[in-house]
């Protein structure tokens, strides 16, 4: 074979390794959203009237996020030291057996305030491996990809989010199509239990796939930090707030429209579960397509203005999505959930590729995985709950909700302009006969002064 097909195969085989085994992490993750704005309200904290057990609920899904940046900084401790793939596994496993354990768990009936309180525990569990696995997933496929394709293979672990998403809502709209009684009584539970089947599967994959060059390449050069997340602190404390900032609205609308739209459309506006369930899947269906064509238009045009037509485009949406909510039609729904996807995919497609190449090697899994994991907390993860508590303010009027995401689009548009362009900068080509990838170069820790949008 020759190198470069050889070469090819190895980061197509990366590639798709980093995509189902994300894919399966996210599901686990995703699957408690989905839970928690449909059951937990009613199993977990049933002495509440349904708005206050909403928010509750919201607030054990928020827990999660709290504990992301705790697993990036653990997890990037250990990958820029030891290597990128030795994470993986351990993050997956991680994830699984929380999610497991979700499905076994006594609800409030039968164990009281025991049962939040454990459902706390094992929520921060799960995003204790979450924070973990993202920073090294995109790493694997980023620091293996050619130079010219980081983009776009750095896009297909983000594509196991929306897979992930398409899977648990899939598998929980099945189970909740049972009569009432019999879904609250336990078939909620069956695709928390479905979890272990996955784990083993990604486990395997993620095992057969090799260490990242780029890594193997740097570690005989130079010692490793030792303390990888201090060293990024102190050499690049401008990319992880830019990188936070960036992340606003990709993350807090994400949620929005997948999370919250569930409460807000069977509370608010009294519709069954199934058309927004439904129109969640149409749109993660779309979110696959749309994810790798913004990452490969990044490596053609740049990670900025790819990133910053996204955050326009949502910030745009902001009104018209609950307008287009609030017709009750189930055609206009759909067409409002899939139109805030397009966007967020815009941002989400070059996400990998940007935030990587932002940080040297000795500390980019730290790095981009603080960067990332530290806005999840502020962004993601008090979404749906924030604007739950607007909604209240307002008297059950969207405007509010509207404003407080044209507020995060407002972030990130500030914080990608502010950023460096990366895509074409800081890289080193391997030799044309070498069977090795190319291969990412040590940035400065000063960021250069930023290209403005093409």
């Amino acid at each position: 074979m020759e190198p470069t097909q050889a070469r090819q195969d190895s980061i197509f085989k990366v590639a798709v390794a980093s995509f189902i085994g994300t894919a399966i992490e996210w599901y686990d993750f995703f699957l408690y959203g989905t839970a928690a704005a449909l059951v937990f309200n009613r199993l977990f904290f049933p002495s509440f009237d349904p708005l206050t057990g909403t928010m509750a609920a919201f607030g054990t899904f928020a827990v999660g996020f709290v504990a992301r940046p705790l697993g990036g900084v653990v997890f990037g401790h250990y990958g820029d030291k030891l290597g990128r793939k030795a994470m993986l596994s351990a993050t997956l496993m991680l994830m699984g057996v929380a999610t497991f354990a979700v499905g076994l768990l006594p609800t409030y009936d039968t164990l009281g305030v025991w049962a939040p309180a454990l459902l706390v525990l094992l929520r921060l569990v799960q995003g204790f491996g979450l924070g973990g696995e993202w920073g090294g997933a995109v790493l694997m496929a980023v620091e293996h990809a050619p130079a010219h394709r980081r983009g776009f293979y750095g896009s297909w672990p983000q594509m196991g989010a929306p897979a992930g998403m398409l899977l648990a809502t899939a598998v929980f709209s099945v189970f909740s199509r049972m009569p009432e009684a019999e879904f609250l009584a336990w078939g909620w539970r069956i695709p928390f239990l479905l979890s272990s089947l996955l784990i083993g599967m990604g486990v395997f994959i993620r095992l057969r796939v090799a260490e990242s060059p780029v890594f193997q390449h740097r570690k005989p050069q130079e010692a490793s930090p030792r303390i990888p997340v201090l060293d990024a602190l102190r050499n690049y404390p401008k990319q992880i707030l830019l990188a936070m900032g960036a992340r606003f609205a990709e993350n807090g609308f994400f949620y929005i429209i997948t999370t919250f739209v569930l409460s807000y459309g069977t509370e608010r506006l009294g519709l069954p579960r199934s058309t927004f369930l439904n129109g969640v899947l149409i749109a993660m269906s779309v979110h696959l397509v749309a994810i790798p064509a913004f990452g490969a238009a990044s490596d053609r045009f740049g990670r900025r203005p790819v990133y910053l037509a996204g955050a326009v485009g949502c910030g745009l949406m902001a009104f018209p999505f609950f307008w287009l909510l609030d017709t009750k039609e189930t055609g206009l729904i759909w067409l409002a959930i899939v139109l805030g996807i397009i966007a967020h995919a815009a941002m989400y497609g070059p996400q990998a590729s940007f935030f990587s190449e932002l940080f040297g090697t000795r500390v980019r899994y730290s790095g981009a995985s603080l960067g990332y994991q530290l806005a999840s907390v502020f962004a993601g993860g008090l979404s749906p709950l924030v604007a739950t508590a607007l909604l209240a303010y307002s008297g059950g009027q969207a405007w509010s909700v509207s404003l407080y995401m044209v507020a995060l689009a407002v972030i990130t548009l500030v914080s990608v302009y502010l950023s460096a362009e990366t895509f074409r900068e800081n890289l080193t080509e391997a030799p044309p006969t070498s069977p090795g990838p190319d291969v990412l170069s040590e940035p400065s820790s000063r960021s250069p002064s930023p290209v403005p949008p093409r």
